[in-house]
Parts: structure tokens; sequence; C-alpha cells
């Protein structure tokens, strides 16, 4: 009977796969999870209960690039709306550069025109209105293949340097195809090239992340999809340590203390990626 009974429930099977991708809240991912399982299900029962809970959906699901309640309440500000780049800027520039775009209620980096994959054309970009000093930033990102870009905080601008001169990185990274891939703090969710991040917390490219990073009083932990990947204190000997030990040791950006506030920013590294849901909350 077993190959009987999982036929019945195959044709069910995409739609379980699909919804199981929708942002909704977690008691009902376990529901139709367990329901996924059963491989004795009556079909029409399982239909009837997968109608039920599509229709449903609406009001647990946490829309695209918009705060709650609680997240309004909490302090939290969205920089960016899915629609349009209000707030964003080119590092060192005064408009967004050309190979940004807005696709499916996000903004992507796209690769720039005359160049190849992995050749970025300039586009860094950051959110201008505001520099940071104590916060916590949340954003979720999907690498496409291949894919390399970063993640900014306490960005100073130098001109006729990119974005990475004086600014700790959050690595973006498609952590099985990406060329960057041969060094662990290279990995995504590290400090690039300072500290690793546990590969393991990662999605894959064509999957959504979802990056924490919260700084206060120099006390920095980044999270991946929920789990906490590094942590450093800036401005202390063992920080010191760390960019005397990384590509940054040349750097005036860092040898010189890299700054106490400053703006938010992504990186254009010459591939295609997808940031949204970027919000951010002063502590």
């Amino acid at each position: 009977m077993a190959p009987l009974a999982k036929r019945k429930v195959k044709g069910s099977k995409i739609l379980l796969n699909n919804i199981e991708q929708l942002v909704i809240n977690k008691p009902i991912i376990n529901c139709l999870i367990k329901l996924k399982k059963s491989r004795t299900m009556n079909k029409n029962f399982l239909m009837t209960t997968l109608a039920v809970v599509i229709f449903a959906i609406p009001s647990f699901a946490q829309k695209l690039n918009q705060l709650s309640k609680k997240e309004k309440k909490a302090g939290w500000e969205l920089l960016f709306n899915g629609e349009n780049f209000d707030g964003w800027r080119q590092c060192n520039g005064d408009a967004m550069p050309a190979n940004w775009t807005i696709e499916d209620n996000a903004m992507k980096v796209l690769i720039g025109e005359g160049k190849k994959p992995g050749q970025g054309a300039g586009g860094d970009i950051l959110f201008g209105p505001k520099k940071f000093k104590n916060f916590e930033l949340s954003i979720d990102w999907k690498a496409s293949n291949m894919a390399n870009s970063g993640i900014f905080y306490y960005i100073r601008e130098i001109p006729g340097k990119p974005i990475y001169y004086a600014a700790p990185e959050i690595q973006v990274l498609d952590n099985k195809n990406a060329t960057d891939n041969k060094i662990d703090s290279h990995l995504a969710g590290s400090l690039y090239d300072m500290l690793p991040a546990d590969p393991k917390t990662v999605n894959p490219a064509g999957q959504w992340n979802t990056c924490v990073i919260k700084v206060e009083n120099g006390n920095a932990t980044v999270k991946m999809n929920g789990k906490e990947v590094v942590s450093y204190t800036h401005w202390t000997p063992e920080w010191d340590k760390l960019v005397e030990n990384s590509k940054f040791k040349n750097f005036p950006g860092f040898t010189e203390g890299i700054s106490k506030e400053g703006y938010i920013g992504l990186q254009d590294h010459g591939y295609p990626v997808w940031f949204r849901n970027i919000k951010i909350r002063e502590l």
C-alpha cells in the first residue's frame, strides 16, 4: 500500500513545497510539514486542509518591506520600501548607479554594462539620509550563482576609495560556487577577512537569507537565519589584532581606527544579488 499512498499525496506535494517558502508563522509551517510527511493521508482531506490554510495565509503573512505594529512600537525604521531607491545613493556620489534596479519587491545589483562577472562597476551604494552609531540592522539577501557582495556599516566616504576602504563588511556569498570560497573568513556571514562564520547557517544560491547585525557601544554580533555566527568588539586590542592579520592592515581607514558612526551600505561586486526587508532600529 505504500506506493499507492505515495501516489495519492503526490499531486499535493508541489503545493506544500511552495507554501513552505512563504513568510508565514511557525505553527502553520509545522502543520503543513506534518501533513506532507503523512503517507497515508486521505487525498480529499489533505486537499481540503490545504485550501483552508491557503485562504488563511494572508492574515498571518509578514508583508515584504513593511513593518509590523510590534516592530514600529520597538522603534524599527524601514530603509527600503520595495518600490524605489528613496534615500539611497552611490557611495561618494549623489545618485543611484545605473546597474541597480527593483525586481520582485527587492533591490537588485546587476553586472555593470561592459563588465564581466566579478568586475564591479563602482556601484557601491549607501543609505544617505542618516548615520548610525548603536543599532540593530536586519536585511534579507539572495545570491545568484557564484555571487559575491557585502553588507557594510560605519561607512566613511573617502573620495576615490571603494566602500570597503574604511568600513567593516559582513560577507554575502554563494558559498558553494563563488571563486572567493577558499578562505573561511570569506564565507557568507563572516566579518570579511577577519572572523569566519559557520557556513551551515547559510542557504544556497537562489534562496533568501536573513542577516541581523547588532552593534552597541562597540560590541557587535551577527546572526544568519536566526543563529549567531560571529561576535567581536571594536576599538580593542583584540580588534587591532584582527585588523593586523587581515588584508586591511595597510588601509588607513582601519589602522587609524574605524568611525564610531557611519552609513549603512551594500556592495557592487559584479554579480547579481537581491536585497529586501532592510530595516534598522537605533539602540
